[in-house]
C-alpha cells in the first residue's frame, strides 16, 4: 500500500470544500490535514507544517492561487481547482501537477491523483539510487560521495565543491551541480552557495556555519532555508 500524504484544500467556496472532502475521504492513501478559504491562512500553515499535496483554487479575494505560487518559493505539489480555463498553460510554469476544471468529477480527481503519486514514486526512486555525484576535476571525471559533500561554492565559470577530505575545483557551475544533487538533503542557500542540509552546524538569519565556515544566506532564500530545517530536524 502506498505511503498516506498528507494534503490540504485551498478555496474561498464551501461547496469546493465539501466536494474535495469527500473525495479525500475515499482515498485511503490521502489525508486531509487543513482547509483553509484564502491565501493568507494557506500561507500561514504552510509555514509551520509539512505538506505533499495542495488543491488551490485559482480565483480567490485578496490572494490568487497564481499569485500565491508566486509568494511561495517552496510549496507542495499543486494540483489547480477552477471553474476557469485561461490560466492552465501558466500554472505548470510552477510546478503545477494536473488542473481540474469545475464542476470536478470523481473519475477525473482520481486520475490527477495517479499523476500525483507517480511523480511521488518516480521522486522515489531517484532518492535510492543518487549516492554520488560525477564532476569533472582536471579534466577527468570522479565521482564525489555525497555524504562526504559540505557545500558548493561558485568560481566564475567553476565550482569549489568542499568535502570533508578535500575541495575540488570542478568544470561545471552550481546551476548544473545543483540539477545533479537530491533535493531532500541539499538546497541552494545564495547564488553563489549550496550546502548538505545535515552538515549545517549552526543557522543565523544571515548566514550559516559548516566546519567553521560562515556561508552567507540569500535573503530569498532565508524562509525556505528556516523552514526545512525546522521540519528536518537538522539543527
Amino acid at each position: 500500500m502506498k505511503e498516506t500524504k498528507k494534503c490540504i484544500i485551498v478555496d474561498d467556496e464551501p461547496a469546493a470544500h465539501y466536494v474535495l472532502a469527500n473525495y479525500i475521504k475515499q482515498n485511503p492513501q490521502l489525508e486531509l490535514v487543513f482547509q483553509g478559504y484564502n491565501g493568507v491562512e494557506a500561507m500561514d500553515y504552510l509555514r509551520e507544517n509539512k505538506v505533499d499535496l495542495m488543491f488551490l483554487d485559482i480565483n480567490m479575494p485578496e490572494i490568487s492561487g497564481m499569485e500565491l505560487l508566486k509568494i511561495i518559493p517552496t510549496h507542495p505539489k499543486t494540483i489547480l481547482t477552477t471553474a476557469y480555463s485561461e490560466f492552465a498553460l501558466e500554472s505548470y510554469d510552477y510546478g503545477v501537477i494536473d488542473y481540474l476544471l469545475k464542476p470536478i468529477y470523481f473519475p477525473r480527481f482520481l486520475k490527477a491523483i495517479d499523476r500525483f503519486f507517480a511523480t511521488e514514486n518516480v521522486k522515489s526512486r531517484e532518492e535510492e539510487v543518487i549516492n554520488s555525484v560525477s564532476v569533472k576535476v582536471d579534466g577527468y571525471f570522479m565521482d564525489i560521495e555525497l555524504d562526504q559533500l559540505l557545500f558548493a561554492q561558485s568560481f566564475g565559470n567553476y565550482v569549489k565543491i568542499h568535502t570533508l577530505k578535500r575541495t575540488y575545483l570542478a568544470s561545471s557551475t552550481t546551476t548544473e551541480l545543483e540539477k545533479c544533487l537530491p533535493e531532500k538533503s541539499f538546497m541552494r542557500i545564495h547564488k553563489s552557495y549550496i550546502v548538505a542540509l545535515d552538515k549545517i552546524e549552526e543557522s543565523e538569519k544571515d548566514f550559516v556555519v559548516i566546519k567553521n565556515e560562515k556561508l552567507p544566506v540569500g535573503i530569498t532564500y532565508r524562509r525556505e532555508l528556516t523552514d526545512r530545517l525546522k521540519n528536518k530536524d537538522h539543527i
